[in-house]
């Protein structure tokens, strides 16, 4: 049996060898436990660096793709964030370590009513989550310093991209939904936006609307 520090310094050194080097996020990553996020059938597997289901049919991305989304925003402390899909909760619990003020939406009530328990649990105050359609952003809160979607666009939409401070980063996967996308890095400037590809990934499409569930 693998004890709780030796399985805590394998989760640090799998995202150090993926390229998770920033001393902030890495810090964030170990405070927050994976395994609080991961219910039922697959806890056991809640260390791997693998994504794995969660309810409605979604996924909790692998650590080390969370940790390179996470990294990409180049989050500081004063920052306020929006994420788009709330999923398990685990991608807003490391921002809310790193960031004034974390905004998450999902589509999907039974997801943000099971990642507002886990937040209480872990008394993370700086998270506000909602139910509501992500692909609107949340015009009401805007703008965000960083705005973070954990579902993949064919374009990074522009409702969301209005949404960002001048100078503000948003992280997104883009591409078709059945092919491998791209994790694109957008920089709000005074003229417009520059675009930056960081790498392939795979993630569940945005959708409109209303789950469901």
């Amino acid at each position: 049996m693998i004890d709780d520090a030796e399985r805590q310094m394998q989760f640090l050194y799998t995202l150090r060898s993926h390229g998770v080097t920033d001393a902030r996020v890495l810090g964030a990553m170990e405070t927050i436990d994976r395994g609080t996020f991961v219910r039922g059938l697959f806890a056991e597997r809640a260390y791997e660096d693998t994504p794995l289901p969660i309810p409605c049919g979604q996924t909790i991305s692998q650590p080390s793709v969370v940790g390179l989304m996470t990294q990409a925003l180049n989050i500081s402390p004063r920052d306020k964030i929006l994420e788009v899909g709330t999923g398990s909760g685990y991608q807003a619990a490391i921002l809310s370590k790193l960031a004034r003020r974390v905004y998450t939406v999902d589509r999907f009530r039974r997801l943000v009513r099971e990642a507002q328990a886990v937040f209480d649990e872990l008394k993370l105050t700086n998270i506000t989550a909602m139910t509501a359609d992500g692909s609107h952003g949340l015009p009401e809160q805007a703008p965000f310093d960083r705005i973070l979607v954990t579902a993949a666009a064919e374009d990074p939409p522009g409702t969301l991209l209005s949404q960002l401070r001048i100078g503000g980063i948003m992280v997104i996967p883009v591409g078709q939904s059945d092919t491998v996308q791209s994790l694109i890095r957008v920089t709000r400037s005074e003229t417009g936006y520059d675009y930056e590809e960081l790498r392939p990934v795979r993630f569940v499409p945005l959708v409109e609307g209303l789950g469901q569930d």
